[in-house]
């Protein structure tokens, strides 16, 4: 999740791309170059230990845009494919 939010704050859209499950990433993606990632806050988890394959993370992602602070928050799924984790959608 950290390394997710540090490449949407690096504008890394191949990394986002690569930690997409294939299932469910876009096809193109496009990052609002005007949108400037600040801070990211771990708020809670489930799953995720070495011997597990799927968790969530609970997260409040900040940042600023045209001048105005904000944020986003998300309750996101992640399994393990290969060894690493990947991103999947968020939790309904």
């Amino acid at each position: 999740m950290r390394s997710r939010f540090s490449a949407f704050a690096a504008g890394d859209t191949a990394y986002l791309i690569a930690t997409w499950h294939p299932k469910t990433r876009p096809v193109d993606l496009e990052l609002d170059p005007g949108q400037r990632w600040t801070f990211l806050e771990i708020l809670g988890k489930t799953g995720g230990g070495l011997l597990e394959n799927e968790g969530t993370v609970e997260f409040r992602a900040h940042y600023r845009q045209d001048r105005r602070a904000d944020s986003m928050h998300e309750n996101s799924r992640f399994v393990r494919a290969d060894g690493k984790w990947i991103y999947v959608a968020p939790v309904a």
